[in-house]
């Protein structure tokens, strides 16, 4: 075939000044020339390819199979995303393009959606805004319940969609496109903080100036504005510098976090903005020109409550400064008890199986045993299962290559109400596994779609956890991974554990004889060719247009259907006699490795697992003592690394032990910039450890662990505290000036910043009270964000109210040319 198909080129020749090409054309076109070609002649008489074998348009040897609801085969087509591409964009034209093919299929050919991502995003993107429109509505109603006065809550309550609407033009120029966490973290009562603040000015202005109209009334909005100015412009800040510690995260962490920081930064710069530009603009002009001095019932009642508890406090201020102390103690201690993870799974909606069975595994017993398992879910679970597909191997154009034994059931879900056998995911994995489990020959673990997908981009296996074991002996690496996989299953918590299949392939091994090919005269070349036409051996190509199609020499089925047929092969000698392959090869079937993983020039094997019921950080902490105790790893010879989820969250946590500190000493340094003060600054900060306070015994309630987002509530938290005692330390410092009695300026000022305390912490914490009760697609993740939020901003009111008025009294007791450096 080599000498008999294929083109040349003879250079050119000059004829009468033109240069003409020499081109050679000998390649064959189609099936009929490929059997004319002559390898031989006898006699006069050419034998032809046609006369020695069989000349038809065959198959590649096939690597890869899809089943469909346990009917058997079916075609499956994907469609891939470019990088930089919006997957719902694309998602979408997708499904428009395969609509109009849907038009051009043949009679008696079906073609149908079996995953679709635009649908799990629709659901998460309805959660995220049911939270916002509920959060909205709820800070709408905090406004006017604690300022009495409609027009007021409306004036502050327009920062809401101005803010937003800023958000999105920032969002739209940095291309961050709408998701669960881009949107999860915004809280409308934290984007109102300033505009209360200074409503809440404006509103005494007026009261104490009824019927100022016209320029008397702007110049009122214009002094009121300016009081609080500081507070209100220096809070937000705060809160935007606690957001940079997020925007310095990387790898999957930074690709799923930094949105959210962005698009929160972007809202908080159009609220500060809005509220020292536009909410003094429409105070001016809707306030009501008399409003009433004195405070709604609710604010009375809580004022009458709060005074006594007040004198109590600052009477008994060095108890309750050793109690605070205490407290915080405490809470460390129950903060490292907590159990940490990287992000909350997030129940997609569709359950993916993923099965490993033995080596060797054929296609035709993988796509038996597939569509066995379809049918066994299909009937355990109908009410539960749309639709289950399988994916056995590798696709024509290997872009999702897998190996033959291993398959990814697809199992796509009905809506939640719908359910029978179970109410959560987890509870419905649990069920399955239970029914597919005892499905002999098949390692199996269940995971999602995209979770699935990310696992093995991250760490290169589809499960939450990558044990991966290095070293230079294949065989002493898979016993080594074994006693791993044997620690991790006696771990509470662990689950779906396998180790990766390396050996046990079988392998029928044809070891040429030196010395028979020898005495023959046969060459190694000639024994192995026959080998390699057992599975097709490539000679050339036919080129048809722009397609080209490999010719391969292949053996005909009764030559390569065993050993002993493979023995029976003649192989022809130097003088045309014929030498059974079996005489001059060693033929035996042995197992072997079925392939050899290196990374970064050294074996390794992985060891896989699932954790179920138990936070992650947790379970390796155990696990990894375990395996110190149990297993032996001499040193130079074997080493452990661990990697997926793990991986991600101790990257996340040693950049956030960096970062976070810094943005704290930022706002440390914005505090004193804000008093030129080292007691303001230092009682001020103080409120951030009680913040945390909160967040942490609210997770701890909930039996919620530590993770990514819920970090994120950490860090909002630092520096939404700081902004109502802000609001205190401001007043307390005017009063003192004007030359008021320590004691009497203390009280005067909790009571006048009760409302204003009251009401950002309440419209800081309502806000997110939807995200963390929410139990729609996505809720998982907000959720530890929020119940953080809403615990620390508890405790962060109680420390401004109670304990920082204390706090001022002891430490007032210090000469004024100490503490009063502002006025110096």
């Amino acid at each position: 075939m080599p000498r008999n198909n294929f083109n040349v080129g003879g250079g050119s020749i000059d004829r009468s000044g033109d240069a003409v090409l020499v081109y050679g054309v000998g390649r064959t076109v189609d099936v009929e020339q490929v059997g004319k070609i002559v390898i031989a002649s006898r006699d006069g008489v050419p034998i032809r390819i046609r006369d020695v074998g069989e000349v038809v348009i065959g198959h590649e040897i096939r690597k890869g199979a899809v089943t469909y609801g346990g009917e058997g085969e079916v075609v499956l087509g994907l469609g891939f995303m470019l990088m930089g591409e919006n997957s719902y964009a694309v998602t979408t034209r997708l499904r428009d393009r395969f609509q109009k093919l849907l038009q051009t299929l043949p009679e008696g050919v079906e073609a149908k959606v079996v995953y679709d991502r635009t649908k799990l995003i629709d659901r998460v993107i309805a959660t995220v805004r049911q939270n916002l429109l509920e959060g909205a509505f709820l800070v709408i109603v905090i406004l006017y319940m604690l300022l009495g006065n409609l027009r007021a809550g409306l004036v502050a309550a327009t920062a809401i969609p101005l803010s937003m609407m800023c958000g999105f033009i920032g969002m739209w120029q940095t291309g961050i496109a709408a998701s669960l966490l881009s949107l999860g973290a915004i809280d409308f009562g934290i984007v109102v903080d300033s505009s209360v603040v200074v409503i809440e000015s404006i509103l005494e202005k007026i009261a104490h100036h009824p019927g100022a109209s016209g320029a008397a009334r702007q110049k009122l909005v214009f002094e009121a504005t300016s009081a609080v100015k500081k507070p209100a412009c220096f809070g937000q800040l705060i809160i935007m510098i606690v957001y940079i510690p997020i925007l310095s995260l990387e790898g999957v962490e930074g690709k799923m976090f930094r949105p959210m920081a962005m698009t929160v930064i972007f809202i908080l710069i159009g609220s500060l903005v809005l509220s020292l530009t536009v909410v003094p603009v429409l105070s001016s002009l809707f306030l009501p020109r008399r409003v009433d001095a004195h405070d709604v019932l609710l604010v009375r009642l809580l004022r009458w409550l709060y005074r006594p508890v007040l004198r109590l406090c600052i009477a008994a201020r060095g108890t309750l400064a050793l109690t605070a102390v205490a407290i915080l103690g405490i809470t460390l201690l129950r903060a490292m008890s907590l159990g940490t993870e990287f992000v909350p799974k997030l129940s997609e909606g569709d359950i993916v199986l993923g099965i490993i069975r033995a080596p060797g595994t054929s296609i035709e017993e993988s796509v038996r045993m597939n569509t066995r398992i379809e049918r066994a879910l299909l009937d355990e679970f109908p009410a539960e299962i749309a639709h289950v597909w399988s994916r056995t191997g590798t696709p024509e154009v290997a872009t999702d290559a897998g190996a033959i034994e291993a398959t990814d059931t697809f199992i796509a879900l009905k809506p939640r109400e719908e359910w029978v056998r179970a109410r959560t995911q987890a509870g419905l994995v649990d069920a399955m596994n239970r029914v597919v489990e005892g499905v002999p020959g098949q390692i199996i673990w269940f995971t999602q779609p995209i979770e699935q997908r990310i696992n093995e981009m991250v760490s290169g296996v589809r499960a939450d956890i990558a044990v991966k074991v290095f070293g230079d002996n294949l065989d002493a690496l898979v016993r080594k991974a074994g006693e791993v996989a044997q620690v991790l299953k006696a771990v509470p918590g662990g689950a779906d554990v396998a180790v990766e299949q390396v050996n046990g392939q079988p392998i029928l091994k044809i070891a040429v004889k030196q010395d028979e090919i020898a005495r023959y005269g046969i060459s190694s070349q000639a024994v192995l060719d026959v080998v390699e036409s057992v599975g097709g051996k490539a000679v050339g190509q036919i080129v048809e247009g722009q397609l080209r199609f490999p010719i391969v020499v292949r053996l005909p089925e009764p030559q390569r259907d065993g050993p002993a047929a493979i023995a029976d092969i003649p192989v022809r000698g130097p003088a045309g006699e014929s030498v059974p392959m079996g005489r001059i090869a060693d033929i035996q079937t042995v197992l072997g490795p079925k392939f050899v993983t290196r990374e970064w020039s050294q074996r390794r094997v992985v060891v896989q697992c699932n954790v179920r019921g138990r936070d992650v950080g947790g379970f390796v902490a155990e696990a990894r003592a375990a395996i110190d105790r149990v297993v032996e790893l001499p040193a130079g010879q074997f080493r452990l690394e661990w990697g997926g989820q793990f991986e991600n969250m101790q990257r996340a946590q040693k950049r956030l032990a960096i970062v976070v500190p810094l943005a704290l000493l930022l706002i440390i340094a914005l505090l004193y910039l804000t008093y030129r003060n080292v007691a303001d600054t230092a009682l001020l900060f103080v409120s951030v450890p009680f913040a945390c306070v909160g967040g942490v015994w609210a997770l701890a309630a909930r039996g919620m662990p530590l993770s990514i987002s819920a970090a994120v509530g950490f860090i909002t938290l630092s520096g939404v505290s700081v902004l109502s005692g802000m609001v205190v330390a401001s007043a307390l410092r005017e009063r003192l000036t004007r030359g008021t009695a320590r004691d009497v300026a203390i009280e005067e000022t909790s009571m006048a910043s009760l409302r204003t305390i009251i009401m950002t912490a309440m419209v800081a914490s309502l806000g997110f009270i939807p995200m963390a009760v929410s139990e729609g697609t996505g809720a998982e993740v907000q959720r530890p964000l929020a119940t953080v939020v809403i615990g620390g901003v508890i405790t962060s009111t109680l420390f401004t109210l109670f304990i920082l008025p204390a706090l001022y009294r002891l430490i007032l007791r210090v000469p004024p040319a100490v503490i009063m450096l502002r006025d110096r």
